[in-house]
């Protein structure tokens, strides 16, 4: 995965130094986001590898598919279309979405969080726990994803970028039998 992370760097943060003139890139990541969604579809990735196929079909139909889900593409996310089909790049553009999209989120001030909980929170929770996390994360603010893992027995494990806080029962447990047997 690290070749693919490799490759889709420099194409986001071009896209992004392009695009940061106008409100910082926020107007197309949801287009790239839509992109990149259409790119992971195994049957399109299939057709656009077919050496066969014309790069203007190839673009023709990807953005239609974008199109029939409500999303326009513009002329510079066009563009960035076009460069990616040339250089046999489709296949990166899932990779190139999320870096474009945590670039677009740095420069906002937004960093994705992901909240791993044992048990379902309600909003109300949610907005308490990223109120309480904020100031840790250098008060950026959060946008969170919750996802339910039962083996975390309670508690909660959050991953912003690279960090991890884990207040779980879990990684707790893990800490007294690390201490126990050592």
């Amino acid at each position: 995965m690290a070749e693919i992370a490799t490759i889709a760097r420099p194409y986001a943060e071009a896209l992004f130094k392009a695009s940061a003139a106008e409100h910082g890139g926020a107007e197309i990541v949801g287009q790239i986001a839509a992109l990149g969604a259409v790119a992971r579809d195994p049957q399109l990735r299939a057709f656009a590898d077919n050496p066969k196929v014309d790069a203007e079909l190839i673009f023709n139909v990807m953005a239609d598919v974008v199109g029939r889900k409500g999303v326009a593409l513009r002329g510079q996310t066009q563009n960035f279309l076009r460069t990616l089909i040339a250089n046999g790049r489709i296949g990166a553009l899932p990779e190139i979405a999320s870096q474009f999209q945590t670039l677009v989120n740095n420069a906002r001030g937004i960093s994705d969080a992901t909240i791993v909980s044992a048990f379902p929170l309600d909003q109300v929770q949610v907005d308490s726990l990223l109120a309480t996390l904020q100031p840790r994360f250098g008060g950026r603010r959060l946008n969170a994803t919750v996802q339910i893992d039962p083996e975390l027995i309670g508690g909660v494990r959050v991953v912003v970028g690279d960090e991890v806080l884990d207040t779980s029962v879990r990684a707790r447990l893990e800490s007294m039998k690390a201490a126990l047997v050592a």
